[in-house]
């Protein structure tokens, strides 16, 4: 499946440590000519790096806020790290190469 990461950036700063969004846009294959939207690229807390959020939904548990993620692994839990370092490697690339850059897989 031919994909390729859209980086849209926060020109307003807000909500705090928000840098940028993200789609995975779907080149070929069944999902051609869909995106997955909803992803998010954050500074971390610690300011120690960046971290991607999937798309989701909120909910409420016995009061606490929640979220429920849209992406979700069938199997094994590692292959999510897969979609959160192509996410980051384009952010990254973005940010030093120039606004246009996008990764294809």
């Amino acid at each position: 499946m031919n994909i390729e990461v859209k980086i849209l950036r926060n020109e307003q700063s807000k909500p705090a440590g928000l840098l940028a969004d993200a789609e995975i846009h779907f080149l070929d294959g069944e999902l051609a000519g869909l995106k997955l939207v909803g992803f998010a690229i954050w500074e971390r807390r610690d300011g120690k790096g960046r971290r991607v959020t999937f798309p989701g939904r909120p909910l409420i548990v016995h009061g606490d806020k929640r979220s429920f993620e849209l992406l979700r692994a069938i199997g094994n839990p590692n292959v999510l790290d897969r979609v959160r370092d192509l996410v980051l490697k384009t952010y990254e690339q973005r940010v030093t190469k120039g606004e246009h850059a996008a990764v294809s897989q």
